[in-house]
């Protein structure tokens, strides 16, 4: 019973810190303020904050914009991990 206690709380602990590091990458940096003004009540998960933000770019701050631009699919480390869409032209 201790055990299966201890394993439980590995795993909340394990998912607590992957979602926090899929929240600090260069946009929600960039965007914090833009977030909280244009997004708020918006998942980061499933792309609700990404699609909120490219919905009122032209609203949003310099930096904001400008981390909105060079991240996403196919870009750094943004989106889908610079690996495309869904597919990614791997095995063709």
């Amino acid at each position: 019973m201790k055990a299966r206690k201890i394993g439980l709380a590995c795993a909340v602990l394990m998912a607590t810190s992957l979602g926090v590091q899929a929240q600090g990458g260069p946009v929600a940096s960039a965007c914090k303020d833009d977030i909280t003004t244009h997004c708020a009540g918006k998942s980061h998960q499933n792309r609700e904050v990404r699609n909120c933000l490219e919905a009122n770019k032209a609203k949003v701050s310099a930096a904001c914009k400008a981390a909105l631009e060079s991240t996403g699919p196919g870009k750094g480390m943004g989106g889908m991990g610079g690996m495309g869409g869904m597919g990614g032209g791997m095995g063709r």
